[in-house]
């Protein structure tokens, strides 16, 4: 999956959407800082634990390019208590938290 993440930044380059090769992983992991940061200054801040799940997260949307529900049921997720779990860290805000950080990470 690697080779697939970094074959979308070598696209974005060619299409001139981006200036300079980058690693997927890298953007993915800019990005993530960078909306941490919007939602710490809108005041939302995270418990450890919700940050603990938001870098799993991030880091898997690093690797396979976006993240639904049903990678809970995969490694990393499952080893933390899967979907169950983020279910009860996030509450009713999963589902759309979800949504944002795969448009926020992946655009």
């Amino acid at each position: 999956q690697r080779v697939l993440t970094d074959l979308v930044s070598l696209v974005r380059v060619a299409l001139h959407e981006e200036d300079e090769l980058v690693s997927y992983p890298d953007v993915v992991r800019e990005r993530y800082r960078a909306w941490l940061l919007s939602q710490e200054n809108a005041g939302h801040l995270f418990t450890p634990e919700q940050l603990a799940w938001l870098e799993r997260i991030r880091d898997h949307v690093s690797a396979s390019l976006g993240i639904t529900v049903d990678d809970f049921e995969y490694t990393p997720f499952r080893e933390a208590g899967g979907l169950g779990k983020a279910a009860q860290v996030f509450g009713d805000n999963l589902g759309p938290l979800l949504d944002e950080l795969n448009e926020v990470l992946t655009v």
